[in-house]
């Protein structure tokens, strides 16, 4: 009876020991960044569409969502509070350099942006292009601002956080989590100006999903992702200049001239079908890339590709290819390809790559 009594004893201390270690266990350290948008915008009333975007500050959206603690520690800090039709380069510095030294001086094992929706496809882009760390970093935002009815932003924190706490996600490039969906920081566009599906990636679809705070990916791009970025941009204070010129039937290049003639030093053009252009655009495209201006041939078609060498000589006129990414995408990484060279075919190297 003693052994027996003895043997129950030992299994009820290891199982006491096993619950406090449990217990105990660190849970993931996530740091929220906010920059404002409609996840952080005021409204007069609940049940109606105008409203402030960057009112809210990060401390009263994380109160939103008590549970979260039971997901991970959480602490926030306020990088700026605009739309995001307001964000600027600085602030995509801002967010680089505070990021960065989050994770070098390990003060977080995931970080998650709260940002508006408008431009929240480019910041993504430009940090998953910049960011050397395996660790998560997940922007989100809401297309209702906190005080509507139904508000979708305290659930897309909650999902955004939880995506940012799970091991699964490490390695994976910046993500965007938004209505229990995972895309890839480089396809996510945006493709509804109110609904609460806001995002999409209409090349590649999501990586998966997050629902009851459970998270399951189903692909991964092939594509570089951000380890080992050779975009190093520690100590830069300004990006090189990078405009866009949209085509429409019968456009005239008035706004290629007046670009060129601004000094910038790349131009991205948002051409009809597989990039393509008319005369007026074809002749200020040449007067453009005879001034030194790197020029980048995109669609303002939602998905596919723009093919190098199709029905525009791009060898005779000197214009490269975005390949599948969106005017405002090929931007970004033709800003950041700027800060490492000017030459053509490297360049266009690096949006095949990107």
């Amino acid at each position: 009876m003693s052994k027996i009594l003895f043997a129950f004893t030992f299994c009820c201390l290891c199982l006491a020991g096993f619950a406090q270690t449990a217990t105990s266990a660190k849970k993931p350290r996530i740091i929220i960044l906010a920059t404002g948008g409609t996840i952080a915008g005021e409204g007069a009333a609940a049940d109606r569409a105008g409203y402030t975007a960057g009112k809210v500050p990060i401390e009263q959206l994380i109160g939103t969502i008590p549970t979260i603690k039971n997901v991970a520690d959480i602490s926030g800090e306020q990088i700026a509070s605009v739309g995001s039709q307001d964000i600027t380069i600085d602030i995509w510095l801002k967010l680089y350099n505070r990021i960065n030294e989050i994770f070098e001086k390990n003060e977080a094992d995931g970080i998650v942006i709260t940002h508006g929706t408008d431009t929240q496809e480019e910041t993504g882009y430009f940090l998953d292009l910049t960011i050397a760390s395996k660790k998560p970093v997940v922007l989100t935002g809401s297309m209702r601002p906190s005080t509507a009815i139904s508000a979708d932003g305290p659930k897309n924190l909650y999902d955004a956080i939880t995506v940012a706490a799970s091991p699964k996600s490490w390695g994976k490039g910046v993500l965007v989590s938004f209505n229990e969906s995972i895309y890839d920081a480089r396809d996510v566009v945006k493709t509804s100006t109110t609904k609460v599906n806001g995002f999409m990636a209409p090349n590649l679809g999501p990586l998966g999903q997050v629902y009851d705070g459970h998270v399951e990916y189903y692909l991964q791009s092939l594509r570089e992702v951000n380890v080992g970025t050779p975009f190093n941009l520690k100590g830069v204070t300004k990006l090189p200049k990078v405009e866009i010129a949209y085509m429409y039937a019968d456009a005239p290049a008035t706004a290629i001239d007046a670009f060129a003639a601004s000094g910038i030093d790349g131009l991205v053009i948002a051409g009809v079908g597989n990039g393509n252009f008319n005369k007026a655009f074809y002749n200020g495209v040449d007067r453009a890339v005879k001034k030194g201006i790197v020029t980048v041939r995109s669609s303002r078609i939602i998905s596919g590709r723009v093919l190098l060498e199709d029905e525009i000589d791009d060898a005779k006129l000197g214009t490269l290819v975005s390949d599948d990414l969106n005017p405002q995408k090929a931007r970004v990484l033709l800003m950041l390809a700027l800060t490492q060279t000017k030459n053509k075919a490297a360049i266009q190297k690096i949006f095949f790559t990107y």
